[in-house]
């Protein structure tokens, strides 16, 4: 390997150590390697340019958009409405009300801080008075949270499509089942484990006793919350419908959340508005520059041959594809506790894609993979927005929010990702079932 890469992936990992913003991280890193190799800098403007042409780009922001304007609507207590009357009868199931609302939730908003920042102001209050601990509740919704990344529409599979090349359609899909798993392990591990984090409770509110007074409040419900329902169903009808294009589906999204905010439910106003459309310009400059500079960096070193080379020294160490993916999991996720998911997805997905390829693995399974890999890096300290959003938002201390949050990272989110690692059908059936394998591609090991 050349020395000036050499330097550049030194300079790179000392810039993420120190904490310097991670585009300016890329850009630096680059520059110096192409001096170094005594190459001319144009490369960067052309390669930069070609990063961010691109109409998934314009899906991007539309999408945050309209999940930003949901989290501003007024939306989340009719949603917990809704999930109460399903689930607030089992065992837990006043927290299990969390998990299902941040699940509706997600695929209304497509991230992850978004449906937390809703729900912990409504729901940690109200389940103290119910008997649960704050930090508990906080804990699972906080480790709930990344069910944004998994259901659709997901704004990291749309990152994962940009870089990888793939289908958008296919992509949103591979992670459903990934997503609902979760979902229902976290409520089963509430089940079993809720009662170490009760006290006394001072009121619960009574639900129907009655097979007919429990489908009228479910019908009820229901219809309080169908207008915030009508945004995902109308997105993904149109999608798989052939109906509209992932950008246009994006657009639609904005409109019918101004709708539902402005008319339906009436939460949304025009301070909300303006620090929405705020919030959304702000990250998509972050996204598009990640993106311009990852993108040049990640080029360069493909480029010298270090994906090349890394392909071949993993093959070369670990014979077996099972291990490979081993492997790479550990790797991401030890990037995940430092770096935010986006940078992962920029810098990891073309420098391992030559392996994958190399030993088979389906891109969309790939992208699977990764998305539920960057969604637990959001849960796992030192470095995870969902904790500091938790934390700031709950009041409950960094250090007394990680022990219980720990237990679903090692009990749910962990063996989740093992299984879409190692279970191509979990990621690919559905998309190969729906969108065609012309879309999806071989998958079975």
């Amino acid at each position: 390997m050349e020395p000036g890469i050499i330097v550049g992936l030194v300079l790179f990992f000392v810039g993420i150590i120190i904490g310097l913003p991670i585009c300016w991280v890329f850009l630096g890193s680059t520059t110096v390697t192409l001096i170094l190799l005594g190459e001319q800098l144009k490369f960067m403007a052309g390669t930069a340019y070609y990063a961010i042409d691109s109409y998934i780009l314009m899906a991007i922001s539309f999408f945050i958009f309209a999940g930003n304007l949901m989290a501003e609507s007024g939306i989340s207590d009719r949603l917990i409405r809704l999930a109460y009357a399903l689930v607030g009868r089992i065992k837990g199931g006043l927290v299990d009300v969390g998990v299902v609302t941040i699940l509706f939730l997600s695929a209304l908003t497509g991230s992850s801080v978004p449906t937390i920042a809703a729900t912990i102001p409504l729901l940690v209050p109200q389940l103290e008075k119910f008997g649960y601990q704050r930090r508990y509740t906080t804990a699972i919704l906080c480790c709930s949270s990344y069910l944004g990344y998994l259901i659709p529409p997901s704004v990291p599979l749309l990152i994962y499509c940009l870089v990888a090349g793939q289908s958008v359609a296919a992509a949103f899909l591979s992670t459903v089942f990934p997503g609902l798993i979760l979902a229902a392990g976290n409520m089963l591990l509430n089940t079993f484990i809720c009662h170490r984090y009760m006290q006394p409770a001072r009121d619960i509110p009574a639900l129907p006793t009655t097979l007919t007074g429990t489908l009228k409040e479910i019908g009820a419900a229901t219809w309080v919350s169908l207008p915030a329902l009508l945004v995902p169903l109308i997105v993904l009808v149109g999608i798989y419908g052939g109906i509209f294009t992932p950008n246009e589906a994006g657009a639609i999204a904005v409109i019918v959340t101004l709708y539902v905010g402005l008319f339906a439910y009436r939460g949304l106003k025009k301070k909300n508005f303006w620090s929405c459309t705020k919030s959304t310009v702000t990250t998509m400059g972050m996204i598009t520059l990640l993106l311009a500079f990852g993108t040049v960096f990640t080029r360069l070193l493909i480029r010298e041959g270090v994906a090349q080379a890394m392909a071949n020294a993993m093959i070369g160490a670990f014979h077996s594809k099972y291990l490979i993916l081993l492997m790479l999991n550990v790797l991401i996720l030890i990037l995940g506790m430092f770096i935010d998911g986006i940078p992962i997805l920029i810098i990891a997905v073309p420098l391992i894609m030559p392996l994958v390829k190399e030993i088979g693995v389906n891109l969309i399974q790939l992208g699977a993979i990764i998305t539920v890999n960057v969604g637990i890096g959001v849960t796992t300290p030192p470095y995870a927005i969902s904790i500091f959003v938790g934390s700031k938002m709950s009041g409950v201390p960094y250090e007394r929010l990680v022990p219980p949050m720990m237990i679903f990272v090692l009990v749910v989110a962990l063996p989740v990702l093992f299984l879409t690692t190692y279970i191509p059908a979990l990621s690919c059936w559905l998309p190969t079932a729906i969108v065609g394998p012309k879309q999806v591609g071989p998958w079975s090991w």
